[in-house]
């Protein structure tokens, strides 16, 4: 079978349905390839920083979001060797943003979101369960050689963008280097519920400690008390298949025997963490965003941030390219500015803050890089402007 199509979207994460439904509004003809037979629904990303919204806004995807999310304010920072919690939170800023919240949803509900508004367009199609296979290119068009249930499948457009994850297949494909380095620790991601309320608790709490490290997240207000997110760190040494088991000791360490025991498990995902990104994200008429282009530790919610970003900027300046309202120039400027974006901002601020909740050994050290959250509790114009660092991480319209 051949598909032809303006623009080939390989990845149905939301990175790659963002960027679908962006071209598919702007009348394009878009089709998805997803090696999956179905959205992910393991637990993954799940903040939707404030700045990130205005983009679902525009998209039309804001309402249904928050609907099936929910939208916080609050933060903490719990210090296990001293006992110490420091609140603050985004009520700085109301009254200077439309959105002074973030969102909280897991990554997969906002796919199926975004997948029910694309079946709605006429012009957009996702393949699921189609393996890509190879790629080629020459000065007109991509084609994309894919597999699905033993079949090939081809697939011919002027333009393709990979957002297929850090295992890219486009990227590998195009044998792009994945620049930086993998952390020797395993990440946890455990969705739990626990058997009350957590009064007291932020709805994002960061838990520092050298050993039991932890960012504790509610998800949702489903069931009783809500669906929470408790991710933490392991050795990588030990066995997949025993995070289950080895789950209850962090638990009864961090909560207390009796809360852990009552806490039940509705599912978890261990993974390893990168800094890593491609030396550009564009390569001809292939181009790269998301996971496939950059991938960082998710302490403080960057990957999922970068991606969004990523899209918002691509899909506006792709189409933009195809109508004939800009030259190829604007998607050289996507390139270079969102690896910027990534290599000197997400990708340190992210290690500065996985140093800080995983890795605080020295009291000194660490008692500095709290104080400025101590001081951004008790003022609103401080607070403001570190929480603005998100917007920096967004590019701006590439087309004038």
């Amino acid at each position: 079978m051949e598909y032809e199509q303006q623009v080939i979207v390989a990845g149905a994460g939301p990175t790659g349905l963002l960027n679908a439904l962006g071209l598919a509004q702007q009348g394009l003809d878009v089709t998805v390839v997803e090696r999956s037979s179905e959205p992910n629904d393991a637990p993954r990303a799940i903040l939707y920083h404030w700045s990130t919204l205005d983009g679902l806004e525009r998209l039309g995807l804001y309402d249904d979001a928050t609907q099936a999310g929910f939208l916080k304010q609050d933060y903490a920072h719990h210090v296990r060797d001293t006992g110490e919690t420091i609140h603050y939170g985004l009520k700085a800023l109301e009254g200077r943003v439309k959105h002074p919240h973030n969102l909280h949803l897991g990554q997969g509900a906002l796919a199926r979101i975004i997948l029910r508004h694309l079946e709605q367009l006429p012009n957009a199609r996702v393949l699921w369960g189609h393996k890509i296979t190879g790629i080629s290119q020459d000065e007109s068009a991509v084609r994309v050689a894919a597999e699905h249930d033993g079949n090939p499948v081809r697939l011919r457009a002027p333009w393709l963008i990979g957002a297929d994850g850090a295992g890219s297949a486009v990227r590998n494909a195009l044998n792009l280097p994945f620049e930086g380095f993998t952390w020797p620790e395993r990440f946890v991601a455990a969705n739990i519920r626990f058997p009350d309320d957590r009064k007291g608790w932020a709805q994002t709490t960061f838990y520092v400690d050298d050993v039991l490290g932890a960012i504790i997240v509610k998800i949702d207000n489903s069931g009783p008390h809500g669906l929470w997110r408790y991710t933490y760190m392991e050795d990588a040494v030990l066995p997949e298949e025993g995070v289950v088991e080895r789950l209850p000791r962090f638990l009864e360490q961090i909560f207390g025997p009796e809360v852990a025991a009552g806490i039940t498990l509705d599912a978890i995902a261990p993974y390893r963490m990168h800094q890593r990104s491609a030396p550009t994200y564009r390569v001809g008429r292939v181009l790269l965003a998301g996971d496939a282009a950059h991938a960082t530790n998710p302490t403080g919610g960057f990957g999922l941030t970068m991606g969004l970003f990523d899209s918002y900027v691509l899909n506006e300046a792709l189409g933009a390219v195809i109508a004939g309202r800009a030259g190829e120039s604007v998607l050289d400027a996507y390139s270079e500015l969102r690896r910027s974006a990534f290599i000197d901002k997400a990708s340190p601020r992210a290690t500065a803050n996985k140093r800080l909740i995983f890795h605080s050994s020295d009291p000194v050290q660490r008692d500095g890089d709290l104080e400025l959250f101590r001081r951004m509790g008790n003022d609103p114009d401080l607070a403001a402007e570190v929480l603005f660092f998100t917007k920096t991480l967004e590019t701006p319209s590439l087309v004038h």
